[in-house]
C-alpha cells in the first residue's frame, strides 16, 4: 500500500527538468540558488510580487556577506529567476518586493501565470584573450 503525504510535510518545490537543464540555472551561483530557495520559503501562493526579504537578513539566515547577499540578487534577476516590483526604502526600514519568475502572481485583474524570464536568458559571450 502506498504511503500518503504527511499533513507535517507542509509545502514543496517542483523543480522542473526544463529549469534545472537551462543555462540560466546551471549558470547560477550556490549563493543565488541559496537566495532563490529562501525566497519560495516566504510565498504562500498570493503574496508573489510582494516578497521581502532584506539583504541583512538573507545574510544572517544564509551564512553569507551583504556584497554576495547584493550579487545573488542582481544575479536573479539577470538570469530572469527575479523581478524588482517595489524599490525598497532604507530610511523608512521598508525592503524591496519581488516577484518570482517561476510562480503565479494575483493582480487585481485576477491570476497571472508564471512568466518564466529565465526561458530567455543567454550567457554573455567571453571574448577570447
Amino acid at each position: 500500500m502506498g504511503r500518503s503525504k504527511q499533513k507535517s510535510e507542509g509545502q514543496y518545490l517542483p523543480l522542473p527538468y526544463a529549469q534545472l537543464r537551462s543555462e540560466a540555472w546551471r549558470s547560477l551561483s550556490g549563493a543565488a540558488v541559496r537566495l532563490w530557495l529562501e525566497l519560495h520559503t516566504r510565498f504562500n501562493g498570493g503574496n508573489n510580487g510582494t516578497l521581502t526579504l532584506s539583504y541583512a537578513e538573507a545574510g544572517e539566515l544564509l551564512g553569507l556577506g551583504k556584497a554576495t547577499v547584493q550579487r545573488a540578487y542582481k544575479e536573479l534577476v539577470e538570469h530572469g529567476f527575479l523581478v524588482l516590483e517595489k524599490e525598497g526604502n532604507w530610511y523608512h526600514r521598508k525592503a524591496h518586493e519581488w516577484r518570482l519568475t517561476t510562480k503565479p502572481t494575483q493582480r487585481t485583474k485576477g491570476r497571472e501565470l508564471p512568466s518564466n524570464e529565465w526561458r530567455y536568458y543567454r550567457a554573455k559571450k567571453r571574448k577570447a584573450a
